[in-house]
């Protein structure tokens, strides 16, 4: 007798049911928060090389220049020690240079908006930089403040002040609180000498004005802007450069198929997993996926409101670090957000979860056999 069976005759089926996310409850211990702090397996092979400037924008090439200079000048023992300090921001000059420079910035911010490359280049930052993955972290803001709640601030600094850099992915510029947090952070890390880069995104309502976060991100750092170098990358989302729109949801039956059909799938109802998102820290979204190879759900609707949209972006977030494709019934992505949300202060996290999970569900395509 087969170890499998088929479902209306679309492939195999394991005997295994699909896992589900709502039946995980992970506990992360701190050290492996410090341990993952490098770029994410959809960044992992990223590198100045295999980023594709587009042609019709110069400040594309001109980020890969620039960021490739910075890197090599971290080739010190440490940003703060005997000549590393001096070799930052130094381009490869002469010394009589690189000493006027050392001064200088010891930062770097890319400011763009969405789907330039800004991940793709502050990942090439953190692979090209001459150091030990141990002694260089990569994380977004919203996983440096939980380390922070899972270290304190004092061991934080203590843990971070011995790297060379510290890549910091999707600069939160609407909280307050989290932006001083980390603004003080950063203060005691740049004091240690540690190199800096960090990447925000425009608010969808500035796009048409000419203008981008750099302006926001330096008034909100207050005493650190001095430490920053801003790097202006134009250009349109990549995600959507002559790319089909995304497949419309499937229905419930057809989710369910493939979830079965699909190993290591999960498969949960989309209202049950925001409530289940409601009792697990944000900061183990990552831990909850882990193993998942797609995600089915049904029944996707709009979120009933901003907390429970908030915790959806961050899950959002560790999806598309992981390239774990998403397969979905109910309301097309592009509902999961009310008007008045998406015209509200973290009307930046929401277009960027949209258009996460779009590109997400464009991966599930496949997972669909033929009718």
């Amino acid at each position: 007798m087969s170890s499998s069976s088929t479902v209306s005759g679309i492939r195999p089926i394991p005997e295994a049911a699909p896992l589900s996310l709502c039946a995980r409850e992970p506990h992360v211990p701190a050290d492996r928060l410090v341990a993952e702090m490098v770029p994410p397996p959809r960044f992992g092979r990223a590198r100045f090389d295999t980023y594709i400037p587009d042609p019709n924008q110069p400040s594309q090439t001109e980020a890969v220049r620039v960021l490739s200079t910075f890197a090599a000048g971290l080739d010190g023992a440490h940003a703060g020690g005997a000549g590393g300090r001096r070799r930052l921001f130094g381009f490869g000059r002469a010394a009589k240079n690189r000493q006027k420079v050392s001064s200088g910035p010891r930062g770097v911010y890319l400011d763009g908006g969405y789907g330039v490359g800004k991940t793709h280049l502050l990942a090439s930052l953190w692979h090209a930089t001459p150091a030990e993955p141990a002694l260089k972290a990569f994380g977004t803001f919203v996983e440096l403040t939980n380390l922070v709640g899972a270290l304190g601030f004092q061991q934080t600094v203590a843990t971070l002040s011995g790297h060379r850099l510290l890549c910091i992915d999707e600069f939160e510029l609407d909280d307050p609180g989290d932006t001083v947090l980390v603004s003080s952070l950063l203060g005691k890390l740049v004091d240690a000498g540690v190199a800096l880069a960090a990447t925000s995104n425009t608010l969808p309502g500035k796009l048409g004005e000419g203008r981008f976060a750099a302006a926001d991100f330096l008034r909100e750092i207050q005493g650190l802007s001095a430490h920053f170098r801003t790097l202006r990358i134009d250009g349109e989302d990549y995600r959507h450069r002559g790319l089909p729109e995304a497949p419309a949801p499937y229905a419930d039956e057809q989710v369910t198929k493939a979830a079965y059909a699909t190993e290591g799938a999960s498969l949960d109802g989309f209202p049950q997993l925001l409530e289940h998102l409601a009792r697990v820290h944000p900061s183990r979204y990552g831990a909850l996926t882990d193993g998942v190879k797609a995600v089915c759900l049904t029944d996707v609707r709009p979120v009933p409101d901003q907390s429970t949209a908030l915790r959806l972006v961050v899950l959002a977030d560790r999806l598309y670090d992981r390239e774990v494709p998403v397969l979905a019934s109910g309301l097309p992505f592009d509902r999961l957000f009310s008007e008045e949300m998406l015209n509200g202060g973290y009307r930046k996290k929401y277009f960027r979860a949209i258009s996460r999970l779009t590109a997400l569900a464009r991966d599930a395509k496949g997972l669909v056999g033929p009718e």
